[in-house]
């Protein structure tokens, strides 16, 4: 099933609204009468809806917004979908004020993020604009300490905080406030990742001790749960290495000539500047049939002198679009500015380190063309020679992007956009935007993109190579960024996405084992040691005859080796040519690797949970890191997580 995410289709299908008998519109002349306070039966919110208009030009950053009159025409419009007792009025500043039912889903007001997907609807039908629709949606709760007109003024300053996000998310008054992070230091660190470990064996074995002293022996209990819990990554492990290596063969070349198509680099340039006219070059050499347009996306906190050079190369080819996003905080927003110029039928997404293979858009494609919504093709590592921590984690993406990702693809008929070498249809990536308020944009858009009812496939054979952490901090950051973020796509999404309707029994059963499974068996796979722990203690020694020694045995030495022996097979060629390098990946999984995993998984949680979401920018040369990584201040500003 395609994802119809075009112009005129919610990413959320609305139920058929209705007018009531207060349902009704209000004329620019009397913008005020959503303030009046009015005797309330429900909760309710104030919402403001600013259109603005982002031209098709790299020079001009200010937004445009509609006439007066389309806005009220829109208003009328809107009138069809309010349920009894709602409101919605035009402005004489030109945006649409709402009062509406606050009906959560996640904290998420979804009575607002409908009107917001039928707005623009609106605004489509009515003008005919040039640009991307980048619509600014504030609201606010009405309370007794918050009255509607103190709310409707919140909310517009709300909206004017989401148009700068460019993600057409509903924002709360206070959402991006600057809260007071607590201090993060090695000693707090240390104390997440000894709480994390020692914490997580002492308290279970504790808590066995006490209540066999009242009589209560649950050993029994937590071993057959334990195997259970190890039988079945195990065999998801298996069954996800079987089914990748009889990955889905990319569709046949469509009859109908290839569109133009538009590959968008996103970039913080302090941090990528030693790069970025590799990678430039390497896309410009690109040979697409129809035709690639090249579209650099960064921010920076100060002028670099490789701007110069980008805006030369930009002047020599015609191809080639330089767009500095002033107001930009993430990577989310410098893709969603990106739209704006954007002029392909389908848009490849990139981090500033990669360099797709020849042909790369061609074979994306055939399987837009297919009716695939979202494309995320297989990410090589290409500096895994330098060290031998390049070459663990080449290893590591092989087992990702060759095994796991095609593995879980057929297995449970659905795919995730992986962040960077993933090509969107264009209307589905305009509708559904990247949100910065997530750690792991490109992991959130892909549960949105699925709660839709979209396709999102996986293509092992669509390469493009990036650059893998030059030092343990970097690549302790980056995992733990990588951690925290699929925790807070999981706290956001696990939920509501199960109750969709466009979802499968098979893919209810993917996402729970995604963003359910996989959060909770990093603490679970640690019970065997109180386990362990707790039966010396009451039976004064061990039995290693014990089958849980040799199911564990079983998993360790098995499991682990399988995924990696199937991920040479299924490797990148320059990388299947080391097979030395997949076997020090197995000893090393097997002594510290697979468990230091765990360990960022089990602190990532603790951290969000704490409220820390603060993060570092990986970086991508060594000449680089030693300006970017180690300065807060030159990396990218604190994300706050918002109520989306």
């Amino acid at each position: 099933m395609s994802l119809t995410l075009d112009r005129h289709s919610p990413a959320h299908p609305p139920a058929a609204g209705r007018v009531g008998s207060r349902a009704e519109v209000v004329s620019p002349p009397s913008p005020n009468r959503l303030t009046v306070a009015t005797p309330r039966r429900r909760r309710e919110i104030v919402a403001v809806i600013d259109p603005v208009w982002a031209p098709p030009d790299p020079d001009v950053t200010a937004g445009v917004r509609p006439p007066v009159a389309v806005v009220h025409a829109v208003a009328e419009r809107l009138t069809r979908f309010l349920q009894p007792g709602e409101l919605v009025a035009s402005t004489a500043e030109g945006r649409l004020t709402l009062r509406l039912r606050h009906e959560d889903r996640a904290a998420r007001p979804v009575r607002l993020q409908e009107m917001a997907y039928h707005a623009v609807e609106a605004f489509d039908a009515l003008t005919d604009h040039g640009g991307v629709f980048d619509l600014g949606v504030g609201w606010a709760r009405i309370s007794r300490k918050q009255d509607p007109r103190a709310a409707e003024m919140h909310a517009a300053a709300a909206a004017a905080e989401s148009v700068n996000e460019r993600d057409l998310q509903p924002r709360s008054n206070g959402a991006h406030v600057r809260r007071r992070h607590p201090a993060v230091n090695l000693w707090t660190a240390s104390r997440q990742v000894l709480l994390a470990t020692v914490g997580s064996v002492v308290l279970p074995f504790v808590a066995l001790v006490g209540l066999y002293a009242v009589g209560l022996d649950v050993s029994s209990v937590v071993y057959w749960a334990l195997v259970a819990a190890l039988g079945l990554t195990a065999a998801t492990i298996w069954a996800e290495c079987s089914h990748a290596v009889d990955p889905e063969l990319p569709p046949s070349e469509p009859s109908s000539p290839a569109p133009r198509a538009t590959a968008v680099i996103a970039a913080y340039l302090p941090n990528e500047a030693d790069t970025i006219l590799e990678t430039v070059d390497s896309f410009l050499a690109q040979d697409y049939s129809g035709g690639l347009q090249v579209v650099l996306a960064y921010n920076t906190p100060v002028p670099l002198d490789v701007e110069d050079d980008l805006a030369a190369l930009a002047h020599e080819h015609a191809d080639l679009t330089v767009l500095k996003v002033p107001d930009s905080t993430s990577k989310a927003q410098n893709v969603n500015a990106a739209l704006r110029v954007a002029e392909g039928e389908f848009v490849g997404i990139f981090d500033a380190d990669h360099h797709p293979m020849a042909g790369a858009f061609d074979r994306a494609w055939c399987w837009i063309a297919d009716g695939a919504d979202v494309v995320q093709g297989h990410c090589v590592i290409r500096n895994g020679a330098d060290s031998a921590m390049g070459k663990l984690v080449a290893v590591e993406f092989e087992q990702i992007y060759a095994v796991s990702h095609p593995g879980r693809t057929r297995l449970f008929g659905f795919g995730i956009f992986g962040g960077s070498n993933g090509y969107w249809r264009a209307s589905a990536l305009e509708r559904i935007r990247l949100r910065g308020s997530f750690l792991t944009e490109d992991i959130e858009a892909s549960m949105r993109v699925l709660d839709a009812g979209g396709r999102i496939v996986n293509d092992p054979g669509l390469v493009s190579r990036e650059l893998a952490p030059e030092t343990p901090k970097a690549l302790w950051n980056q995992r733990m960024r990588w951690a925290q973020g699929w925790f807070q796509v999981s706290c956001r999404h696990l939920w509501p996405i199960l109750r969709s309707p466009a979802l499968t029994l098979r893919q209810r059963i993917g996402i729970v084992y995604l963003l359910g499974w996989r959060e909770a068996y990093p603490w679970i796979a640690l019970t065997a040691w109180p386990l362990i722990g707790f039966y010396v203690w009451r039976d004064g020694g061990l039995d290693l005859s014990s089958p849980i020694f040799l199911l564990l045995t079983l998993f360790t030495t098995v499991s682990g080796p399988l995924q990696t022996v199937a991920a040479w097979r299924l490797a990148a060629p320059e990388l299947r040519r080391h097979p030395s390098w997949f076997v020090g990946s197995a000893v090393a999984n097997v002594l510290f690797y697979t468990e230091l995993k765990n360990i960022v998984n089990r602190v990532a949680q603790l951290k969000q949970l704490r409220g820390e979401h603060r993060w570092v920018v990986t970086p991508r040369s060594a000449n680089s890191s030693g300006a970017v990584a180690d300065d807060p201040t030159a990396t990218e500003p604190v994300h706050e997580e918002v109520a989306a």
